[in-house]
Formats: structure tokens, sequence, C-alpha cells
């Protein structure tokens, strides 16, 4: 028996025994609906995708071309789009994730307005996202297989036992549109009790994994803009430990944390760190602080002095209050951070870069393995990087240092279009498009995100809309590029009232009250037009 049968079987004795007042009750109905709401609570959504990561985690181990990747969703219905669309074109969702991101719950999703990736949205605007993303989900769950049961229906009517048969093998192994979704808790806004807090709350909202970063919390700056402070390590393992202690008083036990280090672009830091003696992690931490050796006479009101190999020194402290960090030691105050993150409770890294450059994530990831044999990242493919300019000028370095003449081409002005059809273009374009697998094979990449693309392909079908519907072509605008695509690319979303729930409810109707549902879907509705 298949599990749709033994549904509908066990359905079937639980109405026996409660005897005439559910006799109306239909078995088989019961069965599809228990099909369609698989998951019940955001804690049962959590555990099966933490299981899923690490055993992607376990696979990627094993073989480095089976890294992972997701999409930035701002919406529910972005996400739901996503992974209907991933099961359309690939058959399967494996090794696709969601991926949530404070910049644009920040600038999309806060009470407050349009907002700066510096944690001032509201926390509850966190955990809502993945709730809501779920939602959705779930209901493209329930969307499909509907579909499915409606065709086993006509199967049945139509004495179609093979199809019949096929129908019921599709529902058996249906694939669910529930993914893992790895979602951004910035700094921890606040202090480790708070990180805890916001942490159960992501967790019972049904995240798996969770990311956060190094920086002060009240000094939050995206990671790809100036004037980021980091904090000692003590402080930032701390969160970690509250985070893993969320996880494990949840039962999420397999629950996954990624530290992300944003030390390669920060400078300066708001505390020096503690110590207790000569080498531990908070001398560490100081010893990469810019200081001027001082004698007690140079010292003035207020100064700030620490001890390093026996000399007297004074950290620089800026008009701020904050202390600066010797130039050119980001990396190796990357390196660390990375180590230590991993000894102390994280399960993945994400290390902020200015560039998408293979050598240099490579080069930092080479060493952190040098300690943590399997250390692996989670990377932002930004679309903050300008990916042409970036690529164009690598191509154009590395043919320079072989030798190869360049002279027609202006390193500065590489975005130009004219350029676009040159072979320098062309190799550049070709290491964009490889850049996910040669990253995941030598630079230790086992999941590729990028943070916002939504957000700009929101505004770019948007903006092709408005200039052609309000243009010369009218409603042709919207017919050619929006509603004849979404026809012949096979769209779901085209039958808007099916993706928004119209034949669920329709379905649900006919449970509740049989014959004498009015249903949505009669031959009037002008949704048939897309049949």
């Amino acid at each position: 028996m298949s599990r749709y049968s033994d549904d509908i079987q066990a359905a079937a004795g639980l109405i026996a025994t409660n005897g005439s007042a559910w006799e109306a009750i239909d078995p088989e109905s019961v069965a599809r609906m228990k099909a369609q709401n698989r998951f019940n609570t955001g804690l049962d959504i959590a555990k099966y995708t933490a299981k899923i990561m690490r055993e992607d985690m376990a696979r990627y181990d094993a073989d480095p071309t089976q890294y992972t990747q997701s999409l930035g969703c701002w919406h529910g219905f972005i996400g739901q789009q996503k992974l209907i669309s991933i099961k359309k074109h690939f058959g399967t969702t494996d090794r696709r994730y969601l991926y949530l991101s404070g910049w644009m719950i920040a600038a999309l999703r806060s009470e407050f307005g349009p907002l700066p990736d510096q944690s001032m949205h509201e926390k509850t605007a966190v955990p809502a996202l993945i709730e809501e993303l779920y939602t959705f989900l779930r209901q493209a769950d329930s969307r499909e297989l509907g579909g499915l049961f409606r065709d086993l229906d006509k199967a049945r009517e139509e004495g179609n036992a093979v199809k019949e048969r096929d129908l019921k093998n599709k529902i058996d192994n249906f694939q669910t549109h529930v993914v893992p979704i790895i979602a951004d808790i910035d700094a921890g806004f606040g202090n480790a009790e708070a990180t805890y807090l916001l942490a159960k709350k992501m967790i019972e909202a049904g995240a798996c994994a969770l990311q956060i970063e190094n920086q002060v919390s009240d000094e939050k700056q995206c990671g790809h803009q100036d004037g980021k402070v980091t904090v000692p390590h003590e402080d930032f393992l701390a969160k970690i430990r509250a985070i893993r202690y969320a996880f494990l008083e949840l039962g999420v036990d397999d629950g996954i944390i990624v530290a992300r280090t944003d030390s390669l672009g920060a400078g300066l830091t708001k505390q020096i760190a503690v110590t207790h003696e000569e080498g531990d992690l908070g001398d560490l931490y100081n010893s990469f602080l810019d200081c001027d050796e001082v004698t007690p006479e140079e010292l003035k009101n207020g100064d700030v002095l620490i001890k390093r190999d026996g000399r007297l020194m004074h950290p620089k402290r800026l008009p701020s209050n904050l202390f600066q960090f010797r130039p050119g030691t980001g990396e190796d105050r990357c390196v660390l951070d990375c180590i230590t993150s991993l000894q102390n409770g994280a399960d993945l890294l994400w290390i902020e870069t200015e560039k998408p450059h293979i050598g240099q994530i490579g080069g930092m990831v080479n060493r952190i393995r040098e300690v943590i044999p399997n250390a692996k990242l989670v990377y932002n493919n930004s679309p903050s990087f300008n990916w042409t300019l970036n690529f164009r000028q690598q191509v154009f370095d590395a043919w320079k240092e072989e030798g190869k003449d360049v002279s027609a081409y202006d390193r500065d002005n590489l975005m130009s279009v004219e350029y676009d059809q040159t072979e320098l273009s062309a190799v550049a374009d070709e290491k964009i498009r490889t850049f996910q697998a040669d990253a995941a094979r030598e630079a230790g990449i086992f999941h590729h995100l990028i943070t916002l693309p939504t957000y700009h392909t929101a505004a770019l079908s948007t903006d092709t809309l408005s200039k052609e519907y309000f243009g010369d072509l009218g409603m042709l605008g919207y017919v050619l590029h929006v509603q004849r695509e979404e026809i012949r690319q096979g769209i779901a979303c085209v039958k808007h009232q099916n993706m928004a729930g119209s034949d669920i409810g329709d379905d649900h109707k006919e449970y509740f009250a049989g014959d004498a549902a009015l249903k949505a879907g009669g031959e009037d509705n002008t949704m048939n037009q897309f049949s």
C-alpha cells in the first residue's frame, strides 16, 4: 500500500470509531488535506530542513561539485514563485535554499519605511518574514497536490487505471517546496540575551540556519559600506552560544550557525578586549590595534594604555571614541575570526569581501583549513559588486601579467559597451558563469547566495512595464512582455486565481458542503481561457 492509501485507511478507521456523527467526513478528503499540510508548525519545518542542510554539508565535503545555492527573497510570494520555477525547470529542489536578507527587510519590510542596513528595523519583522515565506511555500504544496488530486479524480472517472496508478505514485513521492532558509539575524539586535530571544522566534518560525556577524550591534553597517566596527571575540562567541542554546532548547539539535566576519572591511573596534595572559584570545585581538609606544611623561588626561611585548602602548582613539586597527591586518583578522568561530560552535563561515575574487577567498580559506580541515563558506555573490567591471579587470590584469598585449583596452573604462563583443569580455563572462562552481572547488564555498536579487528584478520588470504601458504600446506593453510570455513559458501565475488559492478553496467547499458547494471554478470563470 502507498502512503496515500495508508492515510485513507487510517482516516477511515478513525471516522468509523466516532460513529454516525462523523459519517459525512470523507476519509480520502482527510488524507488529501493532510498531504497538503505536511508541516504543522515552524519547528517541524526547522527540524526537517536542518537535516537537509546537514546532509548537503556532508555531501559537499565528499564532493565540492555538490555546492548549494539560494536567492534572497523579500516576500513570501517571491520565495514561492522561485521554488515553483525551480521545480518546473529542474524537477527537484535539491540543494536549492532561500536566503532571508536583513538588508531587504530593512529596505522593504519595516513599518518605518525604507531604511538602510543598520539594524534599525523591527526585530519582529525577521521571524514574521520567515513565517510568511513558509506559509507561501506550504501553499505551493497544497496547490500542486490539489492539481494532482483533481487529475486523479478525472482518471478514475475515465476508468484509466494506468494513469490512476501513475498519479498515486506522484502523490506518494511528492517533493515539498519547503526548503532550508538561511536567515540573517544581523549582529544579534542587542546583547546575547536579546540575540537568544530573537533566535528562538526565528527558529519557531521555521529557520534552521541563522547567520550572525561580528559587528557592534548598535553600530551595524551593511557589509559593503564603510564605517564597520567589530567586537572582541568573546562578545561574538557569547552570541553564538546564545543561538546554540536556542536551537537546543527548541529541539532543533541539527540547527546551523553561520558566523560572518566583517573584519576585511572593518578597521575599527569599539572595545579593547579583556586579556588575562600573553597570547590569549583577547591579547590576539588587541595585537592588531594601531598603537604608539609612549612613556609615562607623554601621557595625556584620559589616555588608554595597553602593555605589549613589555612596552607601554597607546592605542589610537578617534574622536568617535573608537579604536583603530593597523592598516593591512584585515585578512589576518578574518582568518583568526573564522578559526575562533568554528572552534567555538559555529558550523559555517561567511567572509564579507570587497570583490568576487576566487584567489583572495581561497587564500583565506586555505589558511583556515590548516587548522579546521573541513571549514566551509557561505558566500555572498553580492549585487554590490560590479561583476562585469570586476571580472573584466581581473582578465585584463592576468593578461598583462602573462605579457599579452592589452593596449586595446582602457582598464578604468572596461564597463563600456564598446568592449561587449571583445575577446576580453567573452573570457570575463565565462569566468562569471563558472564562478560558483570554480569557487566551490577552489575556495571552499559550500553555499552561494545572492542577497538581494529580487529587489533588483522587481525594479527592472516594473520599469519595463511602466515604460511600455504608459507609453506608445499601451495595453500591448502588458500583453506582449507579460501575459503572452507567461502563457508561452508556462508561468503558473498566468492563472492568478488558481495561484491565490481559488481552486484549493473550491476543493474545501466540496469537502464541507458536498453537492451544495458554490464553487468559483465553474464554466464562467475567465481563467478557463488559459486552460
